[in-house]
């Protein structure tokens, strides 16, 4: 067993005091920390954080000799009794995949924070915690007899997402599983605000997970007891799965909004799936988990594309939200997705592929060259739903199919397997999954979505298109985005670019700028890039979609209502 101990009673320091011992197998050990963490596909280099590192042993420093950036080796007397490992941890970004320490709270996630020893990768690791008085840590593992928490491996070790602080918990079941609730707020007043506010919360929350649970036809989750942890904020969004918990980041400014309680529900109802969808029903290229370098895993678009389209169903299956809720988001995805040029650049198995330099690591031209397998992956999946439900089937049944002969043996699938068992659904899908996975052309879903009764319906813009989009910052209009073949492109505008004037007229708001464009008819666009003026010719063109809405058909026939009643429903199965 290896012993890991945290040490936060110095919270104000952001210093996370680290000690490992183990009892040596081997003369020579190597010590390395993940690059990593599970659900975030981005090489992080955590080693950044890590100072201090010492090994003892009997009384002994050991010399260490580092042969990567995150690896060192040392020699040691396997006769001569456990080594002690020991450093410190800097914890001040506050994500949900990374470590984060004040005199508020703590939270650690231990990718970046416990060296895998060589060799015991498989071994129990038992934790053990240093808190400052008053504070509780809410850690996703069994206790241990004798004190602290005990992970069966190295991997659920690194699973495992700890918070601490003088917060409390809510406890509610699902299945007959225990869950359990804990909110930080960022300035206090973490779960208070929000009950307050939203008092039927923790029922809520509930029936999401029994919607999940029924999406793969299970009558309990797939972990034996489960942890939320919310970081509520005043800004921010997102959310990392584990096998028992998940981490959520959500603001207090985005609840105030109309839309802000369901994109919460929304938000857990994704990443409580992902228990059974990528953590459990996982790519075989994570079978194990590399957690040095980045692994090419072409079915993202499955793991997180499918997820983005059911969270948008599950409140609604729960019977939380409305129809028209759902119209609205979706119809927003699909805006989105319709208005991102880099769709046709992008396959969306080049988006699942190239997640690690693309996705995690976008810039303002972004939109453009790429398009995300979040997103891209959703509309598919939309797609693909329907077009089971053609066939007397739907997307949940290929779920509960795939659960029954991968998750629920921890048996990795591969891009065969997903395809395989699509078209032994529909088998339609043999020609068109491979177009929508590997080709650039939209999916037809006019066509689907007049199978239960709802139509895209543009918006056009009031004025002529420059192709750019401008914020206002201190009285100065900065260029945000330039849109590719574009008018602003052709005219030579880049991003960061301050736009000062056009036709001679001084231009501080993006209303006034609106106002001037003249379709088809020259204009003379001046700007400052690196301080040096520059006068363009910006020819505008002719008003473009400014968004998509997703309405009802009218009038709607009673086979397009029936079939829409069972596909918010989620219903597994649909006459054919």
């Amino acid at each position: 067993m290896v012993a890991v101990e945290l040490d936060c009673r110095d919270p104000q320091r952001h210093l996370l005091g680290v000690q490992l011992t183990v009892m040596p197998q081997r003369a020579r050990l190597r010590l390395q920390l993940p690059a990593w963490t599970p659900g975030s596909y981005l090489i992080r280099d955590y080693v950044r954080q890590l100072e201090a590192l010492q090994v003892v042993q009997a009384g002994t420093s050991l010399p260490l000799r580092r042969s990567t950036p995150a690896r060192w080796e040392l020699d040691c007397n396997p006769e001569a009794g456990p080594i002690t490992v020991t450093y410190r941890v800097m914890a001040t970004e506050l994500s949900v995949r990374t470590c984060h320490m004040d005199q508020q709270h703590a939270f650690l996630a231990l990718a970046a924070v416990v060296l895998e020893v060589e060799g015991e990768r498989w071994s129990p690791h038992r934790i053990q915690m240093q808190l400052p008085q008053g504070w509780s840590a809410f850690v996703p593992l069994p206790e241990h007899p004798q004190g602290g928490w005990i992970a069966r491996d190295f991997d659920q070790l690194v699973d495992t997402p700890i918070e601490a602080g003088p917060h409390r918990s809510l406890h509610f079941e699902v299945g007959g599983i225990p869950h359990r609730w804990v909110t930080w707020g960022d300035g206090g007043g973490g779960d208070a605000w929000l009950l307050e506010r939203f008092p039927n919360l923790i029922r809520d929350v509930q029936q999401v997970c029994l919607s999940c649970c029924r999406l793969m036809g299970e009558e309990r989750p797939a972990s034996d007891a489960y942890g939320f942890v919310l970081h509520l904020l005043d800004e921010g969004y997102g959310g990392l799965e584990h096998d028992d918990s998940t981490v959520l980041v959500y603001g207090r400014q985005r609840l105030e909004q109309p839309q802000g309680y369901r994109r919460l529900l929304q938000l857990v109802a994704h990443e409580y799936l992902h228990q059974w969808n990528v953590r459990r029903l996982r790519p075989q290229q994570l079978c194990p988990i590399d957690y040095q370098q980045a692994s090419v895993i072409p079915t993202l678009w499955f793991a997180e594309g499918v997820t983005s389209y059911v969270d948008q169903l599950l409140p609604l299956a729960a019977g939380i939200t409305d129809l028209d809720a759902l119209l609205q988001d979706l119809g927003d995805d699909l805006s989105r997705y319709r208005l991102t040029p880099g769709r046709q650049v992008q396959s969306l198995r080049c988006s699942s592929q190239e997640a690690w330099v693309k996705l995690y690591k976008a810039d303002a031209y972004a939109p453009d060259s790429q398009v995300s397998y979040y997103l891209k992956g959703a509309v598919v999946a939309l797609c693909l739903d329907l077009q089971l439900r053609r066939d007397g089937s739907s997307l949940a049944a290929v779920l509960q199919q795939l659960w029954s002969s991968h998750g629920r043996w921890g048996r990795g699938y591969s891009e065969a397997d997903l395809h395989g068992a699509f078209v032994a659904h529909s088998p339609a899908l043999a020609e068109l999954l491979p177009r929508w996975l590997d080709g650039l052309d939209d999916p037809d879903l006019e066509s689907y979505l007049w199978d239960v009764g709802l139509r895209l319906e543009a918006e056009m813009s009031t004025g002529a298109w420059a192709g750019l989009s401008l914020s206002s910052v201190e009285g100065a209009l900065t260029v945000q985005r330039v849109w590719r073949d574009g008018p602003a492109e052709r005219a030579g505008v880049m991003v960061g670019d301050e736009v000062l004037a056009l036709d001679g007229q001084r231009l501080r708001q993006p209303g006034p700028w609106g106002q001037a464009l003249r379709q088809d008819s020259p204009q003379v666009l001046l700007i400052s890039r690196r301080s040096q003026l520059h006068s363009l010719t910006l020819r505008p063109e002719a008003p473009a979609v400014e968004r998509y809405r997703l309405v009802p058909v009218d009038p709607i026939s009673p086979q397009q209502a029936q079939l829409q009643a069972q596909w918010c429903r989620l219903d597994t199965a649909v006459p054919c």
